[in-house]
């Protein structure tokens, strides 16, 4: 094939709905990411709570859907009972997750006042690794339940008179893992059956919530994917959700690694789907479970040393380790270390969308996606300020154009090959043959009229140009396309110089009989839209244009 390039979408070609908490976040109290970032009550900008306003205001215009927390692995030994009432009370324990010290200002109702005030919705994970049923049923009392109780009147007691309504409840977190607390990694059959039974408890306390159980914590685990079927054959019925998670790696250097690091996390996933889906039909029940992939990420990390005669339970040989030179450490919010991801801005971006354009096209299932760093990538920050990385683009990108129903794209490209590899015992890549260069994914927002096609360019250095095939869509027409390039992949955005990258409008895109010609550069990031016409007879909107 010839450097060009060809994308089709046609509205008969329906890839399933869009939930809008496919592009969420994830939040857990490591490091800054709490102490430091989200609460510092020395900070110019911070509340009588001690949150800072000026991350506040920042996530409050990207729209962000929903956000998981307060954890991750934190949780499993996190008592939230801990955390409530007047803070002068509120005990300082230990997270042997995270060799840290939670001193719990920032406690239950703290997470959800904070998720009220960015204006989205919090996402809530149970402690099933050292908590048990009443704890469970407790938190969604208190949480949920309008009054009368004793747990809803310690609620309203403690400063919230109406429900939170958190309506998504994690039952655990990577309860399959050997570094858990409170693990359930050798009895599978035992986490199903108390969830099944946690399950059913809460959604007596309120019928309204969803609950998601825990499947695998990465496909490279020894037990993927007997557990979660072991797991789902206790509590298919009463569940809503498997939650997966799974964090991608690739060699330094390897670009095509790291950009097609997606097709891994659609292996992963389509598996976990056709397991769900077996599990419906020895239930003999119509009921689809769908996926949360509520963890996820993408890095570049060294290879490690491999160790011969491990096999495939080296995960038990990795966690189960005691080092006594480790100290537990106290986060002090105001003094917050200054981290960022290595490399360019434009890489990272570009892998973590890569990511998202996978799960776009699979939102038939995949229903939930919380971004491990997602808060970051909407809202760059350090100790004093914040700003928008080249990240927040394609993620706000995501969270406004990508909504009603997911289309099949079909793609037309050159490709290129990743050769398998190896990052260490547990992480071991195979070879994926015939990447296309270019990766798409699409979204039809029929109350908007609108239609927007994502696409990713992985090539280093060919620029193609691109026709998408859009006849199908009749009344519709191109409206813009967005283009994010930089030719030095080194180049960050700063509080200082904030855009050095970003996105700008492509000139000179040419439009006939429903097909779009226009170009891409390499490792750029783009967006098309089209919208349909608004000033044909009959159409109720184009008076209303005409005034705006």
């Amino acid at each position: 094939m010839g450097k060009k390039a060809k994308i089709t979408v046609h509205p008969l070609f329906q890839a399933g709905e869009i939930d809008k908490r496919l592009f969420s976040t994830f939040l857990e109290p490591i490091g800054t990411m709490v102490n430091g970032t989200m609460f510092n009550p020395k900070h110019p900008t911070a509340d009588e709570e001690g949150f800072r306003g000026d991350v506040i205001e920042a996530l409050k215009v990207t729209g962000m859907p929903a956000c998981r927390l307060p954890g991750g692995n934190f949780v499993s030994g996190w008592d939230w009972k801990n955390s409530i009432g007047p803070k002068s009370e509120r005990k300082v324990a230990l997270d042997p997750a995270w060799y840290q010290y939670i001193t719990n200002e920032v406690g239950h109702d703290e997470y959800l006042h904070w998720a009220e005030k960015v204006g989205t919705d919090a996402m809530y994970t149970i402690n099933l690794g050292t908590g048990d049923m009443r704890d469970a049923m407790a938190i969604v009392e208190y949480t949920n339940h309008p009054d009368t109780s004793w747990w809803a009147e310690q609620r309203i007691k403690n400063g919230h008179a109406e429900p939170y309504g958190v309506k998504t409840w994690f039952l655990g977190n990577e309860m399959d893992g050997p570094w858990q607390l409170g693990s359930w990694e050798r009895d599978p059959r035992g986490y199903g059956i108390r969830a099944n039974e946690i399950s059913k408890l809460v959604k007596w306390i309120d019928p309204s919530i969803e609950t998601a159980v825990c499947g695998s914590s990465a496909p490279f685990m020894a037990h993927f994917p007997e557990w979660e079927e072991d797991v789902l054959n206790e509590c298919y019925e009463s569940v809503d959700y498997l939650s997966i998670h799974h964090y991608h790696i690739a060699p330094p250097g390897d670009l095509k690694a790291l950009l097609g690091g997606s097709l891994y996390y659609e292996d992963f996933i389509n598996t976990e789907i056709a397991l769900c889906d077996l599990v419906a039909a020895k239930c003999r029940t119509p009921k689809k479970v769908n996926i949360s992939l509520d963890e996820y990420g993408s890095m570049v990390r060294p290879s490690r040393e491999l160790r011969p005669g491990y096999g495939p339970h080296n995960m038990y040989a990795d966690h189960y380790r005691f080092n006594p030179e480790r100290k537990y450490i106290m986060h002090d919010p105001d003094k917050m270390p200054q981290f960022q991801f290595p490399g360019g801005d434009m890489i990272h971006a570009l892998s973590m969308a890569s990511i998202q354009l996978a799960l776009l096209r699979l939102a038939d299932r995949v229903k939930i996606g919380c971004m491990t760093g997602g808060l970051g990538a909407l809202c760059a920050s350090n100790h004093d300020h914040v700003w928008r990385s080249a990240s927040f683009y394609p993620f706000t990108h995501f969270i406004r154009y990508a909504k009603g129903i997911s289309l099949n794209t079909a793609v037309e490209s050159e490709t290129f090959d990743i050769p398998g590899y190896i990052i260490d015992d547990n992480s071991q890549y195979p070879t994926k043959e015939g990447v296309p260069y270019i990766d798409a994914a699409s979204a039809w927002d029929q109350d908007a009229g609108r239609v927007t096609i994502f696409v990713i360019n992985k090539s280093e250095t060919e620029e193609y140009p691109l026709t998408i095939d859009a006849t199908g869509f009749e009344g519709y027409s191109f409206k813009e396309h967005l283009e994010m390039y930089t030719d030095d992949w080194d180049a960050k955005n700063t509080f200082e110089d904030p855009d050095r990258i970003h996105p700008v409008p492509v000139v000179g895109v040419i439009e006939k009989d429903g097909k779009i010609s226009t170009r891409v550069r390499p490792l750029s990031w783009n967006v098309l839209i089209l919208e349909k016409g608004i000033f044909q007879d009959g159409d109720p909107r184009a008076q209303d244009v005409l005034k705006a």
